[in-house]
């Protein structure tokens, strides 16, 4: 068994925070019902670097967080819509948002109004900067909060910062802190009422800024960018060879000594530059210098071999695309490939969360849902017959 099986959640969420963490969830083995607007859905079905994908509203973006869900199309500014969804919070034992803080409460299902309908709810509010503070109507996207986090501003070199990371580094954290929070909330849940999580992306991501954060807060040392070096050691970060970047992490002072031994630079081990830690994060630049001039030799992956023989955490520095053409991927099973996806004739691959079960990694047992794909499906499983699933259709409500 799966930790989550035999466990609903109802996922009204939009993009990425909100859908990476049910992702994260389906493939612990809950069962992920997508409660989305009509005809439209979820934006992310919109989105993706396939335009013929986002016309048939199966993106590229949504494709990469929903496999292993269910989707159902609900209208909740209809009376009959709003009675529904609370039909199928009864049944349920988590519901997850991503709306502005309110918006639930003004659709008249918010947190209060679903704990009536089901008193052991795990209710999970994901929002930018949280349901309360001056912030909180804000609108928030991944960027603004890696602004206002921090992050940027020590993204980068002194010449370069600030920089947004490549990625939506802050919806994915916030969406694996919400995921965690309701796992955490589901132990022995439904013999205790309901709770009421509030997952702030801005402070997800603080959070994680652990080193960073409390340099500042305990030894009052303000971060700066450092661009590819390691603000805790030196020789570690990435240095230039003959061909390509490697990533060096010779933390520890042995370490140090092996770099200089395979470089064949043992006068370095002396120098009064380097000998002690404190004195190579003094002398960082004129250390990097000297030893990438001995990399000129050969490439990223000679001395990649080189230095892991020896017992040096390296690696080379990859592209996305050498990252998922690595031997180490292929063999973990990190990616899903879903061959029958709803109408689209083609392979959808995906990635996993990367988490292995008793030696064997994560699966879901389907791919991404078309939009309103199991409509008729949950209806039916409610106890309606066909005729009440034509004219709810017929109505607007689905």
């Amino acid at each position: 068994m799966k930790p989550l099986e035999n466990i609903r959640i109802l996922d009204l969420t939009n993009v990425l925070a909100g859908p990476f963490c049910c992702h994260q969830l389906a493939h612990m083995g809950a069962e992920v019902i997508k409660v989305e607007i009509p005809k439209i859905g979820d934006l992310a079905r919109q989105l993706g670097a396939d335009s013929e994908l986002n016309e048939q509203h199966m993106g590229v973006s949504f494709l990469a967080q929903n496999s292993g869900k269910k989707s159902i199309t609900i209208n909740l500014k209809n009376d009959q819509g709003k009675q529904l969804f609370k039909q199928m919070v009864r049944d349920a034992d988590v519901v997850v948002e991503n709306f502005r803080p309110g918006v639930m409460d003004r659709l008249g299902v918010g947190y209060e109004t679903l704990l009536q309908e089901n008193s052991s709810l795990v209710y999970c509010a994901i929002s930018g900067f949280g349901q309360d503070g001056p912030l909180k109507d804000l609108p928030a996207y991944d960027q603004i909060i890696q602004g206002m986090s921090g992050v940027m501003s020590i993204t980068g070199s002194p010449d370069s910062a600030p920089l947004r990371v490549g990625y939506p580094m802050a919806d994915s954290i916030g969406g694996m802190t919400a995921a965690f929070a309701i796992a955490s909330a589901l132990y022995n849940h439904k013999c205790r009422p309901g709770c009421f999580l509030d997952i702030s992306l801005l402070e997800s991501v603080i959070s994680t800024m652990g080193w960073v954060v409390s340099n500042y807060l305990v030894a009052g040392k303000e971060p700066q960018p450092m661009g590819n070096d390691n603000f805790t050691a030196s020789p570690s970060g990435a240095f230039k060879t003959g061909d390509g970047l490697i990533n060096i992490a010779a933390n520890k002072q042995q370490q140090f000594e092996a770099v200089c031994h395979i470089l064949e630079l043992p006068e370095l081990i002396e120098d009064p530059r380097f000998s002690q830690r404190a004195q190579r994060l003094k002398h960082r630049q004129e250390l990097k210098q000297l030893l990438e001039t001995a990399m000129q030799s050969n490439d990223a992956e000679y001395w990649r071999t080189q230095f892991n023989a020896a017992g040096i955490p390296a690696g080379c520095v990859a592209s996305v695309e050498q990252a998922l053409a690595q031997e180490q991927i292929a063999t973990r099973g990190l990616i899903a490939t879903f061959s029958d996806t709803q109408g689209l004739n083609r392979d959808i691959k995906i990635a996993r969360p990367g988490i292995k079960l008793n030696g064997q990694p994560l699966t879901t047992s389907c791919p991404p849902p078309a939009l309103g794909q199991h409509s008729d499906e949950i209806l039916a499983d409610m106890g309606y017959n066909l005729d009440q699933i034509a004219q709810l259709k017929q109505d607007g409500v689905v």
